[in-house]
């Protein structure tokens, strides 16, 4: 059984990871979106280096999809949830050895709004 991948929308009807996608090059997109299609191929099998769970207990069930094209680094924010459905929370280039911390704060963010939502439906 396959998994299936959604955007997560804000209340505002922003798209905060798909807004991050159009604005990359034409390149790192597409190989952006070849790692999103091996995502829902594999689930929770990808492994590194395409995928990595984000450290520190406030994280857990975070993930961070790994795009790499040349010296551009990309970084995905996602969480599985419920039956086979991976949620892509927003994603951001990476210019530092160490995620920002307000990278991680905005994936926490999200997720929460995400599930409070969903949750409430």
């Amino acid at each position: 059984m396959g998994w299936q991948v959604e955007y997560y929308k804000k209340e505002n009807g922003n798209i905060p990871v798909l807004d991050y996608l159009l604005s990359l090059d034409a390149k790192i997109r597409a190989k952006a979106f070849s790692e999103i299609e091996l995502l829902e191929k594999h689930g929770p099998e990808l492994r590194e280096p395409y995928v990595k769970p984000l450290k520190g207990t406030q994280y857990k069930g975070l993930f961070e999809l790994r795009v790499k094209f040349a010296s551009n680094i990309s970084r995905i924010f996602y969480f599985a949830y419920r039956q086979n459905t991976f949620v892509l929370l927003h994603g951001f280039t990476k210019k530092t050895e160490i995620t920002p911390q307000r990278e991680l704060e905005r994936a926490l963010h999200y997720k929460e709004d995400y599930e409070r939502r969903c949750d409430d439906e």
